[in-house]
C-alpha cells in the first residue's frame, strides 16, 4: 500500500488533490481512499489530507500516520510542520519550492529524499492564480507514477470541466519540471 499525506493551507486545495489521486487510482483499476483531517480549520490555517492506494481493498480507516510520501503545496508550511514526521524509510517529499535540495535541507533538517518544483510559479503563470493543488499532482506522478496521467487527466476533466484544460497544462508543466534526488 502507498500512504501520502498532503500538508497545505486551507483554502489550497490539499483535500480537492487526494480527492482527484484516489478517483484517478480506481480509475486506474486499483483500491484507493482520499479524505480530509479536519478540526477547526479555516482558510489560511495549515491542513493535511491523505491518500491511500493499493492494488486489494484497504480497510485501514485512520489517518496516515507513516507516509510514503509527504507533499508540501505551501513552503511557509516547513517552518509550522513537521512534513517528515512518521515518513517511511526510502519515503519521498515533495516540495514547492523555488530552493535548491541543499537549500532546504540546511534550513529546515530534512533528511529524506526530495523533489522539488516551483509550483507557485507554474500555478501563476499557468492558472493565473498561486493555487498549487494540481501543479503540485504533477511532481506526485512523476516522483511515483501512482496513477497514469490519462487517469488523472480524467479527473481533473469531471471535477473541472471546463476549467480542467488550464490545470493539465500547470500538471504537466510540473511533471516536466519536478527535479527528483537520486
Amino acid at each position: 500500500m502507498i500512504e501520502i499525506r498532503f500538508h497545505g493551507r486551507g483554502g489550497q486545495g490539499a483535500v480537492t488533490s487526494a480527492e482527484l489521486v484516489a478517483t484517478a487510482a480506481i480509475d486506474d483499476g486499483k483500491y484507493a481512499q482520499g479524505f480530509p483531517s479536519f478540526g477547526p480549520e479555516r482558510r489560511g490555517a495549515p491542513v493535511a489530507a491523505f491518500v491511500r492506494v493499493d492494488d486489494k481493498p484497504i480497510r485501514l480507516r485512520e489517518k496516515v500516520y507513516e507516509p510514503n510520501i509527504s507533499i508540501v503545496l505551501d513552503p511557509s508550511i516547513l517552518s509550522i510542520v513537521n512534513v517528515a514526521a512518521g515518513l517511511k524509510e526510502g519515503g519521498v517529499i515533495l516540495i514547492n519550492s523555488n530552493k535548491s535540495a541543499s537549500e532546504l535541507r540546511s534550513r529546515y533538517g530534512l533528511k529524506a529524499k526530495l523533489g522539488i518544483v516551483d509550483a507557485t510559479t507554474v500555478a501563476k503563470e499557468t492558472l493565473g492564480i498561486p493555487v498549487t493543488n494540481t501543479t503540485m499532482l504533477g511532481a506526485l506522478i512523476r516522483a511515483t507514477g501512482i496513477v497514469s496521467l490519462e487517469s488523472i487527466y480524467r479527473a481533473l476533466e469531471h471535477r473541472f470541466g471546463p476549467l480542467a484544460a488550464r490545470n493539465i497544462k500547470a500538471l504537466d508543466r510540473a511533471y516536466k519540471e519536478t527535479t527528483l534526488e537520486d
